[in-house]
Order: structure tokens, then sequence, then C-alpha cells
């Protein structure tokens, strides 16, 4: 299996945002101490790190290995994207982490790979960064927020998707909790973890539909994005988003013709961590297996160790998939692996 949803914490990085962190406690089970890892004022409680996957790379081949994953790719940890903090900052973090990353990914090259983090708030920085994790570093694509300060069709990000065009590479579109580098936008997503099962469905489709109906897939021929989790609802959604194209006053001409909108979504790329057979059949129904990619979060709350669900057939079908999104063709594997 090639698994393109798994995140990554380095201790290296630990403290490279400045007064933004991140910080990580391990507690105190003498005392009852939960461990905590703090980002700005956010702090995520009951979390550990340290000894997991997350952070200890034998472990993380230790279990790739029990469950049949071939390649990882890893990702920063959405709870650091610091999207919203100053971009001296956000830059600082992004070089020290591409660069740690792809040290840790060199240590075993033909079973992990990483997606770069980008300051998103400066669209040119991270163009330039983009250009400096692919060439410099060997890293694969980008991984990225979907709160990012302005709408992903602003005019300002079009130096980012340019840059991913010109460098041939893929962006991971991943949401962070609701409440990270700001203030929450809504309270009631606090209870139950609703940022994490209905705050993620709801950025992801959001970031989905700005995408497509913003024009970007338009004026980026040759961008390839995918979207976590299946792209939150967008397969369920995807009729009412060509509906609302059609017939509402802000409606593009180019997306007037029956079949736009769904043209365009399928140019999308998703990955299979929807949670569940229902919402991959729904997935599948909506848009076809021929860019959906297997994804397990290994190690997180909700990891899902078989994303194709038994079926040897469509896990063979994400593979080659995978293959493609990241272009993994043997000569090109084989330059990244000597810039590593």
């Amino acid at each position: 299996m090639i698994d393109l949803h798994a995140h990554v914490v380095l201790e290296s990085v630990l403290g490279a945002a400045g007064p933004h962190g991140p910080e990580l406690d391990d507690g105190d089970p003498a005392t009852g101490r939960p461990p905590c890892f703090r980002v700005g004022d956010y702090e995520l409680v009951g979390v550990r790190y340290r000894g997991t996957p997350f952070m200890d790379v034998e472990a993380r081949l230790a279990a790739m290995d029990e469950v049949g994953i071939a390649l990882q790719v890893l990702s920063p940890n959405p709870l650091t994207f610091f999207s919203h903090v100053h971009a001296d900052w956000a830059t600082m973090f992004a070089r020290r982490h591409n660069d740690e990353l792809a040290a840790l990914v060199a240590g075993a090259p033909t079973r992990l790979a990483g997606l770069a983090q980008l300051p998103m708030q400066d669209p040119p920085r991270a163009a330039a960064e983009l250009r400096r994790a692919v060439e410099e570093l060997g890293l694969l694509g980008a991984s990225i927020g979907t709160d990012l300060g302005r709408p992903l069709d602003d005019p300002a990000f079009g130096v980012v998707w340019s840059a991913c065009e010109a460098l041939d590479v893929p962006v991971f579109v991943h949401p962070a909790p609701d409440g990270i580098d700001r203030p929450r936008r809504d309270e009631r997503l606090a209870r139950f973890d609703g940022d994490l099962w209905l705050g993620f469905l709801y950025e992801e489709t959001l970031a989905v539909a700005t995408l497509v109906l913003g024009g970007v897939l338009d004026r980026h021929p040759r961008l390839d994005v995918c979207v976590s989790h299946g792209g939150g609802a967008t397969a369920w959604l995807a009729e009412r988003m060509e509906h609302a194209a059609r017939t509402r006053p802000w409606g593009p001409e180019a997306l007037a013709p029956p079949g736009a909108v769904a043209e365009r979504l399928r140019r999308l790329w998703w990955d299979a961590h929807v949670g569940g057979p229902t919402a991959l059949a729904a997935l599948l129904a909506a848009f076809g297996s021929e860019q959906v990619v297997a994804g397990t979060n290994l190690a997180g709350w909700d990891q899902s160790l078989d994303p194709s669900n038994g079926d040897a057939a469509l896990a063979g079908r994400f593979d080659a998939n995978a293959r493609r999104l990241l272009r993994l063709d043997p000569g090109r594997l084989g330059r990244v692996i000597s810039r590593r």
C-alpha cells in the first residue's frame, strides 16, 4: 500500500515558531497530569506523541510492516500549519520543518517520502519554499490547510499554484482543528470533538467548492490537488453544487453547461480515509476510482488500516493512482532519492 494520509511530529522543530511553539509535555502518570501539545493558545490534551509512530521512526516502520504499507508519504501535523501567525514565524518554521522532514525520510528512502510545509500567508515565500523543498530537499509536493486567511481562489495564491504546475508536483489539502492560531468560529464544534469529524468535512467541502467554483482549476489546468477525507461531504453535495453554479446569479459562464462542475470535480484527487464502507461507496459512486488514493492516518484517533475495505483490486487501483499523483515513475523516484 502507498499511504498518502500520514502525519509526522518532529522533535527537532519544537519551539521553532518562537512564542507560538509548538511545545510538548509528556504528562506525568504519577500525578495524573495528561500529555499536552501546545500551539499558541491552543492545547491538545491527552494525546501522546513521543514513543508512537508520530515521532518514533522505528515504531512507524514497524507499524507499516504490520499492516502492509510499502511507502508512506508524511505530511505536517495540521496543528502546526501556522496559517495565521506572522509570516516571518511561519516561514522560519516551514523551512526548519522541511529540512528536518527531508532528513528523516532520507533515512528510509524507499519506505518514506514527504510533503512540504508552506507559509501560505505569504504566497511568494510559499512558492519559493516549495521550489527549495522539491528541488533541493527531494520532497514530493506540498501539504496545506484549508483556512489560510483568504480563500483558495484568491489571486494572490496564483504564484503557489503556478509553482506546483512548473515543478509538476501535487498539493495535499487537509484542515486544521477550529481555534488554531485564531479564535474559534463556532463554539458548538468544541463539544464531542466536533471539529475533527464534522468541522473537517465542512472545511474540505468548502475548499473543493472554492477550487471549482472559484475557477482555480480553470486557471491552472495542470494543478493536481488531493483533498483529505474524500473531500469531506463533496460526494453528497456535488449535484447541489452543480445546480447552484447553473442557477444562481454568481454562477460563472464556464460552469453553466450541464456536467461542467462534475467534469472539474473529477479532476481533483481524493484520499480514501473516509471513515467506513458507506462513505467510500458514496465517494466512488460520485467520482469513480481513477483519482482516489489510500490514506490511513496511521496512529491517529481515526486510523483506518484497510482503506479499500478488503477489495484487493481496488487496493491495486489506489496504489496505481498514487504513483500517478506523486509522479513515482522509477526514473523520477531515483532522482528524488539521490537528492536526499
